[in-house]
């Protein structure tokens, strides 16, 4: 039997108690724990991806453009740790933008997440092959090999209970940190910043005794770097997706995302003055995939040294991976309890509690789109393809959701202002303001590149399908989850779970 709702075009079906039973999770984390899901998530970003902006728009245009997405981030972050603790619930984006504009509203932006966390995933996964392939000198062939076995032994941490899927995170995000410390000591007597960080003239030559422009291709060519930036940052806004497997959710989330972004804002300032003001300087770094591990092999040279920093490195690039994983488990799980996608993908394991058909159906999809593209174009076009055009899809759609989140904060505020709100802003309407108009930007800056509207047209594709499912079935089989319930009462009973 329905139950119409009002508005959306939706229509609810009962479910009873069996249905949340079979879908149920464990609570574990704490704050220390949320900070290492935050900063793990994004910490890969760190390592590589970054840099590929500057030989144009020179270290100076980076760093600018590194201070505006920092705000953008400042004012995302804190705009959802209120959302989050107003509506702990496993939804995270979703949620937030259901109990603002709609199930419609609310639908789309989950489709944004869903794009950023798989193909995210995936990337970072190609990457591990990368650096992999370097180490252990492999050829060419090997690299499928190596996702599928970081897919299976990753998918398989995530799916053997939270306490593991934590304690691992914690580990590896420590470890991570570690790697870019002893890079940053390492690299401080070596340092020579105008002469390498400097070394980028107008038109994107090179200055070999450095000292050049601050900004080489001007403000515009600093703007034309926002997206390069993202990726210091990128994933950060996962954390309310383990809300329901956080103790208390309403005090830690606001502490560990907050934590997290002022650890990750001190890092990624680090890494960007370090590793630019080292030989061979912002001009090389700005080809680089490995900027690190190019870091390392200028201070330390070649040879089996360079190998055993390469596996350590290695540990950034895990620690996004398997905290991206867990990121997009949750958001298709909400999805799925909610009936945005089918049910059956919410089903938990009876005694670990963990989503496991949407852990294995979120890494198949990431896993057959990196196969599709490699066997498809070949190994050198499909490489270039999931390393730039997969990569731009990601960070497409979380500008997308990141202007749905900064949108949803507004709209909160002024619908529902007796809310109960355990944490607010610092930032305020503000913060979320900026947020929408930064990332909007942003992606005005990808559309620009050619390689970006690339991967539009493929986020296009992928939000026609998600959006011909829910018109033709989802929205008629729509289920009162703690999201659900929470938009629907106005507001109201926000820490009530099934």
């Amino acid at each position: 039997m329905s139950e119409p709702t009002a508005g959306g075009g939706v229509s609810y079906e009962k479910v009873d108690a069996a249905y949340f039973d079979k879908r149920g999770l464990k609570r574990y984390a704490g704050v220390f724990s949320l900070w290492a899901l935050g900063v793990g998530a994004v910490i890969s970003g760190q390592f590589s991806g970054w840099n590929l902006g500057m030989g144009v728009g020179g270290w100076g245009g980076m760093l600018v453009a590194t201070l505006i997405i920092t705000v953008m981030y400042l004012g995302l972050t804190f705009s959802i740790a209120e959302m989050a603790a107003a509506q702990p619930h496993t939804g995270g984006a979703y949620s937030f933008a259901r109990a603002a504009m709609g199930p419609w509203g609310g639908f789309i932006t989950g489709l944004c997440e869903n794009v950023e966390y798989v193909l995210t995933a995936a990337v970072v996964c190609f990457f591990i092959g990368s650096y992999l392939g370097g180490i252990f000198e492999t050829p060419t062939w090997v690299q499928p090999l190596y996702w599928l076995g970081a897919y299976v032994v990753f998918v398989g941490l995530n799916a053997g209970g939270v306490a593991m899927s934590f304690r691992f995170t914690v580990c590896i995000t420590l470890l991570a940190l570690a790697c870019l410390a002893v890079f940053w000591i390492s690299a401080l007597p070596h340092a020579d910043f105008m002469k390498y960080a400097m070394n980028v003239g107008p038109g994107g030559t090179e200055l070999p005794e450095g000292h050049g422009p601050f900004l080489p291709a001007g403000v515009g060519g600093a703007l034309a770097q926002l997206p390069f930036a993202v990726w210091l940052f990128l994933a950060i806004e996962q954390l309310p997706l383990a809300a329901e497997e956080s103790h208390t959710p309403q005090r830690d989330l606001p502490k560990g995302i907050i934590l997290g972004m002022l650890t990750l804002i001190v890092s990624a300032l680090l890494v960007l003055w370090l590793n630019s003001s080292i030989p061979a300087g912002a001009f090389a770094l700005s080809k680089s995939g490995e900027p690190i591990l190019d870091g390392f092999r200028a201070i330390y040279g070649g040879g089996a040294l360079a190998k055993v920093l390469a596996g350590v490195a290695v540990a950034g690039l895990i620690a996004s991976f398997h905290a991206i994983i867990f990121a997009y488990g949750r958001q298709i799980y909400s999805l799925s309890r909610a009936g945005y996608f089918p049910r059956a993908l919410s089903v938990t394991h009876g005694v670990r509690k963990t989503p496991d058909v949407a852990l294995i159906t979120g890494s198949a999809a990431g896993l057959l789109v990196m196969l599709a593209v490699w066997f498809g174009l070949g190994a050198e076009k499909g490489a270039a393809m999931i390393g730039g055009t997969l990569l731009n899809m990601a960070v497409f759609g979380a500008m997308l959701s990141y202007v749905a989140q900064g949108v949803s904060f507004i709209l909160l505020r002024r619908k529902f202002p007796l809310m109960e709100r355990p944490y607010k802003s610092k930032f305020g309407l503000t913060g979320a303001a900026l947020t929408v108009i930064i990332s909007l930007v942003t992606i005005v800056y990808q559309l620009k590149d050619p390689i970006y509207r690339t991967g539009v047209i493929g986020v296009a594709i992928w939000f026609a399908v998600g959006i011909a499912y829910f018109a033709a079935v989802g929205r008629k089989k729509l289920v009162l989850s703690p999201e659900e319930a929470f938009a629907i009462s106005g507001g109201k009973g926000a820490y009530e779970t099934h």
